[in-house]
């Protein structure tokens, strides 16, 4: 099994969703015993906000590539490639404002690739990306698993993208409550209790 763990969140050995991201990991490496994890933290090495280079690349030809379409498209490149030798991926989502982290948006533009990751076809939009299992390790200040999910827009978002690339197999892990008192010093704990393989 080759796991690979994406990190979005810059707080480091703080970071909630770190710690329970982690934890999926334990559990996953206790089950298979010969696992391997890559780690792409995207707060160290960020990816860049799609920008016109970018684009002109995604949609030229790859053996009309220029140097510089070969510079702007490398790092999605290295993104699909690390995606596609993944059985499982392990993504940690802090909820910012209501969403991800622009990290981890923009990690998304880059491996959202069509012709790649998908395609779209008489029948509507297929997904490339097969045979994956993604768990989520989402980290939240308040608790909108309840009366508030309407305002939580990293679940449904991350659910319709993954699966428009093919991905249909994911597993939210929701710690809450970091900032609520009462919660706060339950909440990982509560999270890592929850985790189901």
């Amino acid at each position: 099994m080759k796991v690979l763990s994406v990190i979005s969140s810059p707080r480091g050995a703080a970071s909630n969703s770190i710690k329970l991201a982690n934890a999926i990991i334990e559990k996953l490496q206790a089950a298979n015993p010969a696992a391997t994890v890559v780690v792409k933290d995207l707060t160290q090495t960020p990816f860049p906000h799609l920008e016109e280079s970018h684009l002109n690349a995604f949609f030229t030809p790859a053996e009309k590539h220029s140097e510089e379409n070969k510079m702007a498209i490398r790092h999605s490149n290295e993104a699909i490639q690390q995606l596609m030798e993944a059985d499982v991926l392990v993504i940690g989502a802090p909820m910012y404002n209501f969403g991800i982290s622009s990290t981890l948006k923009a990690w998304i533009d880059h491996i959202c690739r069509a012709g790649i990751t998908f395609r779209y076809t008489a029948n509507g939009p297929e997904g490339l990306v097969k045979g994956k299992k993604v768990y989520v390790a989402v980290a939240t200040g308040g608790v909108y698993s309840g009366d508030l999910q309407a305002m939580d827009f990293v679940a449904p978002y991350l659910k319709t993208v993954l699966g428009f690339i093919g991905i249909t197999d994911v597993a939210f892990v929701k710690a809450e409550g970091f900032a609520m008192s009462g919660l706060q010093d339950t909440a990982l704990e509560t999270a890592i209790n929850s985790i189901v393989l």
